[in-house]
């Protein structure tokens, strides 16, 4: 093998000529140990890791469940106080409630074919619609009590 001679010392040409690790003065290039991952640890990890997506997954069909089935109880509400203020409201004061419920059948046909698989943000939307519109029914409702309260004095 050829070697070069420079200001610093003797220049190898090739890794070959270097001494081994921990050995008795053999040359070759150097070995290099590679880390394997035990098992059994990266066994426990996976398994963690699953369970933690399994957990995480069910909280979260656990919650639009929940959603669901309020929106579902609020639509019952509006339904049951729509036909309350029709009731009360009369054949002669016209039909103010149709209209109102024209759009909770809406809802309610949405629910139907797309509720069961929403997401949260558009159930707690549907949910805040329907208790507007309750809460805008029963403040009508109070308003037409006060005027029968007030023309019947």
């Amino acid at each position: 093998m050829a070697h070069c001679q420079t200001a610093l010392g003797p220049v190898r040409d090739s890794a070959a000529d270097l001494p081994l690790p921990h050995s008795t003065g053999q040359t070759g290039p150097p070995r290099h140990r590679t880390r394997r991952l035990q098992p059994i640890p990266s066994l426990l990890l996976a398994i963690c890791l699953a369970a933690a997506i399994v957990v995480v997954w069910r909280h979260h069909v656990r919650r639009r469940h929940r959603a669901y089935a309020r929106v579902l109880d609020a639509a019952d509400a509006l339904e049951a106080r729509l036909r309350i203020a029709r009731a009360q409201i009369g054949p002669t004061g016209g039909d103010p409630v149709r209209d109102a419920l024209q759009e909770m059948l809406r809802q309610r046909l949405w629910l139907q074919q797309h509720g069961a698989h929403a997401d949260l943000a558009a159930l707690a939307a549907m949910e805040a619609s329907i208790a507007q519109a309750l809460a805008r029914i029963d403040r009508q409702l109070a308003q037409l009590a006060l005027a029968r309260a007030g023309g019947g004095a």
